[in-house]
């Protein structure tokens, strides 16, 4: 199984033709244990069929060869292309292999999710619709599910609150744009990957997303990806047809940071109850008070 995958299983696998046919390098995606699908997401067979869309407009992905049927007997998932490159961000950001392609990064992601943002609605499977209300209702219920009073992320909920957006006509949002998502080689955007939280909704979450601070992987200034400006990331979503909203972005910045938080915090219940004792799991629960920071900072400070 491959590394990196946080939430379903990545299998490599060949696939070799009988006689002397050619050997065909493939990734199966899979539900954990075969089954388990997060509230969230929007489910591997509904993914597979955004991938075959996506990738007909013009978006990098895998190719997909096959959507796995309940006949087949181990569970659910999709079976794709392997696509060589590299998705572990600490290589991306600092190894010598990528020094020449980093510098075009920022302005290759903008150009990207402008695009993606702009394939045909009418081409997509049914998807949930989460824009900025039903984005607060399901943080404002996870942070009451927390088993400890969090107080920073109960400001930052009155906050979303005091600032709510109106509704805009929505768009095909990513959900999950970021280093570690993207396969990257030594010519820019190899692959996106990780549809999972596909989804209708505000085009200026896939922004706010890709510019959190957990994502900077400490080159904190330099909000896209660790890897440089906002600008140059606003510039090329323009240039490719895109429409930058400043006031609206601030808002999805306070709901990314908050939707960080919650997820390190409520680790830490799965650490104690014995869920998951890892102790990876223990170290991203304890990063909940890293978002505290960053909440209290955009909230007075800005970014």
């Amino acid at each position: 199984m491959l590394s990196g995958g946080a939430s379903q299983e990545t299998w490599f696998f060949e696939l070799v033709e009988a006689g002397d046919g050619p050997v065909h390098r493939l990734v199966l995606r899979r539900a954990p244990g075969g089954c388990y699908q997060h509230a969230t997401a929007a489910g591997l067979e509904v993914e597979a069929a955004v991938i075959r869309i996506v990738g007909r407009n013009g978006i990098p992905v895998p190719t997909v060869r096959y959507v796995l049927e309940h006949g087949d007997g181990i569970g659910r998932g999709f079976v794709t292309d392997h696509v060589d490159g590299e998705t572990i961000a600490r290589k991306i950001l600092r190894d010598d292999a990528f020094a020449r392609v980093r510098p075009t990064l920022p302005a290759a992601f903008g150009s990207l999710l402008a695009r993606i943002h702009a394939v045909p609605k009418g081409e997509l499977p049914q998807l949930r619709l989460t824009g900025a209300a039903a984005t607060l209702n399901i943080l404002r219920n996870e942070v009451r599910r927390l088993d400890m009073p969090r107080p920073v992320f109960e400001v930052a909920i009155r906050w979303l609150e005091d600032h709510m957006l109106d509704d805009r006509e929505p768009a095909l949002v990513h959900g999950d744009f970021r280093l570690g998502n993207l396969i990257i080689d030594g010519h820019g955007v190899a692959a996106v990957l990780d549809w999972e939280l596909v989804h209708l909704g505000d085009p200026m979450e896939d922004i706010a997303w890709l510019c959190a601070t957990p994502w900077r992987f400490g080159a904190v200034d330099k909000p896209v990806g660790g890897l440089g400006t906002r600008e140059d990331l606003f510039a090329s979503y323009e240039a490719a047809g895109g429409a930058i909203d400043r006031a609206r972005l601030r808002w999805w910045d306070v709901s990314s940071a908050l939707r960080w938080g919650v997820n390190c915090a409520a680790m830490v219940a799965q650490y104690r109850d014995g869920t998951d004792t890892s102790l990876e799991r223990a170290m991203i629960a304890r990063r909940a008070s890293e978002n505290e920071v960053d909440l209290m900072r955009l909230l007075y400070l800005g970014d």
